[in-house]
């Protein structure tokens, strides 16, 4: 019995480490792909090595576009000092640039200079659902991130 939770504890150990390195391979024994889960079921954008990642929603009805700020297993929301940042869409042959604006939260405390979430509008969006894009740039914790092109809806990881 004093081998149980010694086995407990290694297995735990063992499950809390699996996300922080990419697998080899698959259960079918390809390579395997690290995904982690939009907690807005949005449009993940990889910034850096999965050091922090944007979260994109799109509301069609308002044309809204709401970037959330997270880390890197899409877990936790990372507030930034940034009271603005550009996005710059490619519809067709057309640069459309999207300026989002901190958005201030009485309920997390969150104010503008000290949140993670951004909202840009644009009529254009209320009917366009896919499209190129280029983050600008985004200062998250001391590290700039800029010209970072993905896909909307697709995102942008390869792996």
């Amino acid at each position: 019995m004093k081998t149980l939770p010694l086995l407990v504890a290694t297995l735990a150990a063992a499950v809390l480490a699996g996300c922080g390195k990419k697998a080899d391979h698959d259960h079918a024994g390809g390579p395997a792909r690290h995904e982690h889960k939009a907690p807005h079921d949005g449009t993940p954008v990889v910034l850096g090595q999965e050091a922090f990642h944007l979260e994109l929603v799109r509301d069609a009805a308002t044309g809204t576009l709401t970037a959330y700020v997270l880390d890197g297993e899409m877990e936790n929301f990372v507030r930034v000092k940034a009271p603005a940042f550009e996005i710059v869409a490619t519809v067709g042959a057309e640069r459309r640039p999207l300026a989002f604006l901190a958005v201030a939260n009485s309920a997390t405390g969150e104010t503008v200079g000290d949140t993670s979430q951004f909202e840009a509008q644009a009529d254009w969006l209320k009917a366009t659902a896919n499209f190129d894009a280029t983050l600008t740039a985004l200062e998250v914790k001391g590290t700039a991130f800029k010209a970072v092109a993905f896909n909307f809806p697709k995102g942008n990881d390869k792996d």
